[in-house]
C-alpha cells in the first residue's frame, strides 16, 4: 500500500510539468489546447503580479499587425492561430468567406496573430516565422498570399515538410535566397512570442481563438473553428 501511495504522489507531482494535449469539443467545433498553463503571462510594469487572462487585455490593432481588409472597418476580427492546427486550417476558409462578404464593403477587417502551440506542433513556430519573412520581403499582401498557400498545402498536425517553406515563398514571387536568409536568421522569433503572449493574456485556451471587436469596443469571443453561420451571426450582432 505504501508503494502505491508513493506512485500516486509521483504522478501528482509530474502532471503539472507535463505537456497537456487535448482536443475539446466546444459548441460543436474543435479547439486545440496544449500545455497552456505552462505559458506564463508577462508581469505588469506597475506590479510584480501576473496578468489575469481576460479578453479585455487584448492588444489594440497596430501597424505591427497583419490586416486583411480596411484597417478602419467598424468590425475587427483578431484571430490567434497555429499554422499546423487542422482546425485553424478549417477556420481559415471560414474567415476567407467572412472577408468575401464583409470585407469587400469595408465592414470587417481580419487581423491575424500567431499562436503556435509548440508542445503539440514543433514546426508551427518556424512556419510562422516563414510568413513573417514573406511580409518583410513582399509586404502585407505577400503575408496573406503566403498564409493562404500554406493552409492549402499543409497536411497539418506537424506533417508539413519544412523544405516547402522556401518553395511557397518562391511560388508567390519572392526571392528564394533572401527568404531563406531571413528564415535562418530567426529575427521574427520574439515577435511571434509576443503574439502568443497576447493570446494567453487575452484568455486563449487553444487555437483557433478569435475576438470580434465592435465599433463601440464591445468584444465577442469565438473559441474553435466555429462554422460560418455562427461567425456571421456574431458579426451581424456587432454591426448593430
Amino acid at each position: 500500500m505504501d508503494e502505491i501511495q508513493k506512485n500516486e504522489k509521483q504522478k501528482d507531482y509530474l502532471l503539472p510539468a507535463s505537456i497537456v494535449i487535448a482536443a475539446l469539443l466546444v459548441s460543436g467545433a474543435w479547439i486545440y489546447t496544449a500545455g497552456l498553463k505552462n505559458i506564463e503571462p508577462k508581469k505588469s510594469n506597475q506590479a510584480e503580479e501576473k496578468i489575469a487572462p481576460n479578453i479585455e487585455n487584448i492588444l489594440s490593432v497596430s501597424d505591427n499587425d497583419h490586416i486583411r481588409g480596411d484597417k478602419n472597418a467598424p468590425i475587427k476580427i483578431i484571430e490567434f492561430s497555429d499554422m499546423e492546427c487542422p482546425f485553424c486550417k478549417r477556420f481559415h476558409k471560414t474567415m476567407l468567406s467572412v472577408i468575401n462578404e464583409y470585407g469587400a464593403n469595408g465592414q470587417v477587417a481580419w487581423i491575424y496573430r500567431h499562436f503556435p502551440l509548440e508542445q503539440l506542433h514543433s514546426k508551427a513556430k518556424k512556419s510562422a516565422e516563414a510568413s513573417e519573412c514573406a511580409a518583410k520581403l513582399g509586404g502585407n499582401s505577400a503575408f496573406w498570399n503566403y498564409l493562404d498557400r500554406y493552409f492549402e498545402i499543409t497536411p497539418s498536425n506537424d506533417q508539413i515538410d519544412l523544405a516547402e517553406l522556401p518553395k511557397i515563398a518562391e511560388s508567390i514571387g519572392l526571392d528564394k535566397a533572401r527568404f531563406e536568409n531571413c528564415l535562418n536568421s530567426g529575427e521574427f522569433s520574439d515577435k511571434i512570442d509576443a503574439f502568443a503572449q497576447d493570446a494567453v493574456n487575452s484568455g486563449a485556451q487553444g487555437t483557433p481563438y478569435s475576438v470580434i471587436i465592435a465599433k463601440n469596443g464591445k468584444k465577442y469571443e469565438i473559441n474553435g473553428a466555429q462554422p460560418y453561420e455562427k461567425v456571421k451571426a456574431i458579426i451581424e450582432e456587432a454591426l448593430k
